[in-house]
């Protein structure tokens, strides 16, 4: 059984910073991408932030610059260090992983259970 446990979120007034942590644990044999998805109120999912496992990184164009993902293959953890909050960037965000089981015929998607982050004006 693999989960991923997500922390960090909470509420900072706009121009305050965050960080959040996703950690995968359980059995894996290899972990490909992983990122950040948000979902605000009446809005869809949306990527935040991608990393493969080589550290290659795509951002959403509103978060560049704001907004930095980083990761630590040996932990099986991936931070999202997020710098000059804005109101509209109030959602709950949720960890992503492409995960590689023992015995699995391929990658497979798991998704943590979401920490909420508010952003005050």
């Amino acid at each position: 059984q693999v989960q991923l446990v997500e922390s960090g979120g909470g509420l900072v007034q706009a121009g305050g910073s965050l960080k959040l942590s996703c950690t995968a644990s359980g059995s894996i044999v290899s972990i490909r991408a992983m990122g950040w998805y948000r979902q605000a109120p009446g809005k869809e999912r949306e990527l935040v932030a991608a990393i493969t496992r080589g550290s290659n990184i795509n951002y959403i164009d509103s978060v560049k610059g704001r907004f930095t993902l980083s990761r630590d293959n040996a932990k099986n953890t991936v931070y999202l260090q997020m710098n000059s909050l804005k109101p509209e960037d109030t959602a709950v965000y949720h960890c992503n992983a492409q995960i590689y089981y023992p015995n699995s015929d391929g990658y497979f998607e798991v998704w943590g259970q979401g920490t909420l982050v508010t952003v005050s004006s």
